[in-house]
């Protein structure tokens, strides 16, 4: 009853024009630059930040969080209608969403979306108001043991992202890891395979990396597939008109488990969306009952996807409230903006400043409801990208992508860099290399360098085995790999007798 009437009293406060609008302005802040490749969650938030310098702590602080809620949505439109996230976390939304507008079910794919989003919003919310305190004590007892692990664990579900090609999706992990290993080492700071490359000494950004693999490659393909001539797949109104209640409550055990397990994950320091969601999809395709068509348009690839992207949010907030820790790269930013408001991030939060930490989780419900208003009102506007002809969408692809790309770090470099990946995505399409391994494999590949080292270091191989929690995590990943590969063979087995 406490925490209900804590929530009112922080309602309460927010139900006044000004911080309405400050809430609508950071949820239309949030969504337009989660759209846009190249500007992600934090810079959005880290851009922003100057904006509330002469707000009160409260009402800054609900602003940041609005826009972080809301870009993490934003990066789904782009992912869905011209297959570019606009956020990391959204390349898994891209693999069943974009597949589904290219059939005609653009409202279907953005409906989902949608919906998951703000449906793993509200799961990431409401258990970082009920178990903020709990959840943070358990992320701290992770070692570098246990955080290796985790990435192996999420390493694992290439088993189910190459579709049944083995080979293929192990060797383009493999280049997702060789090609995260360029740049300075992370601990001894000796140059790796930079050339003397001043450029290369930071390693490759990820987003124009990103932006090439995903979004040129797919032109690439269009244009040697003479696609480029061919009319726009109009969206099917009789079809797909929009999803339905029905297909929403299909849908609903995919939003709540890919919700906790997004919320979950987005507590672990370093881990954030990106993460939940190639662990949430993994573990949506290995329930399903047709695993098949995940990746050639599946609404549950897309709800899963998305609601444990959107419910990392409420996840990453829990160590940075409680602790003082940044959950992800969002929450580091949002603690600089706690300290420019002379606020301690951490348990003296709750105590001394108790009302502004009810208005923020208040203030998080309202901007989820401004999410659905806006994402409603502006997905039939999204639809009509889907009727641009491909001579007229190719070309903006190209600018967005360019575009993207350089804004990450003022580099005509990364435009390069961006257009060289888009080829090298091409050319894996053409040899039918996933491209998705790479890009998991990039990702988890600091962190799975980082934490063996650590590891290694701090007591050698024993500790994977002697902390329970590391064990757990490893004896999962084993067993999310070596099940469907024995039941593979099995079926192989019964189909020669």
């Amino acid at each position: 009853m406490e925490i209900l009437s804590n929530l009112a009293e922080g309602l309460g406060a927010l139900m006044a024009p000004v911080p309405l609008l400050v809430i609508l302005a950071g949820v239309c802040v949030g969504i337009l630059g989660g759209a846009m490749p190249g500007i992600s969650p934090s810079m959005a938030v880290a851009l922003l930040l100057p904006f509330t310098f002469g707000m009160s702590p409260a009402m800054g602080l609900v602003m940041l969080c609005a826009i972080y809620l809301a870009a993490n949505y934003g990066g789904s439109v782009t992912a869905v209608m011209i297959n570019t996230p606009g956020t990391p976390s959204a390349v898994v939304t891209a693999f069943d969403g974009y597949p589904l507008t290219r059939n005609g079910k653009a409202g279907t794919a953005l409906g989902i979306s949608l919906i998951a989003s703000v449906v793993g919003g509200f799961v990431g919310i409401a258990i970082l108001v009920l178990f903020s305190a709990p959840l943070a004590r358990f992320a701290l007892k992770f070692w570098p043991a246990e955080y290796f692990a985790l990435a192996i664990l999420g390493l694992s579900t290439i088993a189910s992202l190459g579709g049944g090609r083995w080979l293929e999706s192990f060797i383009a992990v493999l280049l997702g890891l060789l090609l995260n290993t360029i740049g300075l080492d992370p601990l001894s700071g000796v140059s790796r395979y930079t050339f003397d490359v001043l450029r290369l000494y930071d390693g490759f950004s990820f987003i124009p990396v990103l932006i090439g693999l995903f979004a040129l490659s797919e032109v690439f393909s269009g244009i040697e597939s003479g696609e480029i001539g061919h009319p726009p797949a109009a969206p099917d109104k009789e079809r797909s008109p929009w999803p339905s209640l029905r297909d929403y409550m299909k849908l609903k055990f995919s939003m709540l488990r890919a919700g906790v397990l997004g919320t979950v994950i987005g507590i672990f320091p370093g881990a954030g969306g990106t993460i939940a969601s190639f662990i949430a999809y993994d573990v949506e395709k290995r329930l399903s009952k047709n695993p098949a068509e995940f990746g050639q348009g599946a609404p549950a690839g897309v709800a899963a996807a998305e609601a444990s992207n959107s419910a990392s949010v409420g996840g990453a907030l829990v160590p940075l409230l409680t602790l003082g820790i940044p959950g992800s790269s969002s929450a580091a930013v949002l603690i600089g903006a706690l300290m420019i408001h002379n606020l301690q991030p951490g348990p003296e939060l709750f105590t001394k400043h108790p009302e502004i930490v009810n208005t923020l989780f208040s203030s998080l419900l309202v901007a989820n409801v401004f999410i659905l208003a806006l994402g409603l009102l502006g997905a039939r506007l999204w639809i009509k990208a889907a009727l641009i002809p491909k001579r007229l969408l190719y070309p903006l692809i190209f600018a967005f992508s360019f575009i993207g790309s350089y804004a990450v770090r003022s580099s005509v470099f990364d435009v390069g860099v961006c257009l060289v990946f888009g080829l090298v995505g091409w050319l894996l399409s053409r040899a039918k290399f996933p491209v998705s391994p790479v890009v998991l494999g990039m990702i988890l590949g600091t962190m799975i360098e980082k934490n063996l080292r650590a590891t290694l270091m701090m007591g050698g191989f024993s500790l994977f085995v002697q902390r329970p929690l590391s064990l757990t995590l490893l004896l999962l990943a084993l067993a999310s790999v070596a099940v469907p590969a024995l039941r593979e063979r099995r079926a192989a087995r019964k189909g020669i007798l």
